[in-house]
């Protein structure tokens, strides 16, 4: 699952972690972006059919903490916004971006895409930043 190298995709993509789970793949980690995509199942859509924009959120948030955490430190969530811009459908695809990578706040943007490449939502994350913690032995 480390497919560029990053060690974080072994990490977010083994089976257990919420992320897998719920179908989100991160696809891509390096230095100031991120990618990934849910695969949309049917526990991904609300009473209409359409993706739950909770789906969406997570989604938002897995790949953007990725984004903030891609040189090398840990996050966690501080504050989010979403803005759902159109109904959803499919499989969707996300990019994050840094607004701002700090040692001890990072702002990241999000674009979720559809299968047309129709931008269905977007998002504002903020994330507390740590050292990683060291592995025990």
């Amino acid at each position: 699952m480390e497919e560029n190298g990053h060690p974080l995709l072994g990490i977010v993509n083994k089976p257990g972690q919420f992320s897998y789970e719920n179908g989100i793949e991160v696809t891509c980690i390096e230095p100031g972006l991120a990618r990934g995509v849910l695969r949309a199942g049917p526990g991904s859509v609300n009473p209409h059919g359409m993706i739950h924009g909770g789906a969406m959120a997570a989604l938002a948030d897995t790949v953007g903490g990725c984004c903030a955490c891609s040189t090398g430190l840990s996050c966690v969530t501080a504050n989010s916004t979403m803005e759902f811009l159109r109904p959803a459908q499919g499989d969707l695809f996300c990019e994050a971006t840094p607004k701002k990578l700090g040692s001890k706040l990072s702002v990241v943007q999000t674009v979720i895409t559809d299968t047309r490449g129709k931008t269905v939502a977007t998002g504002t994350f903020t994330f507390f930043m740590a050292k990683p913690e060291r592995e025990s032995h």
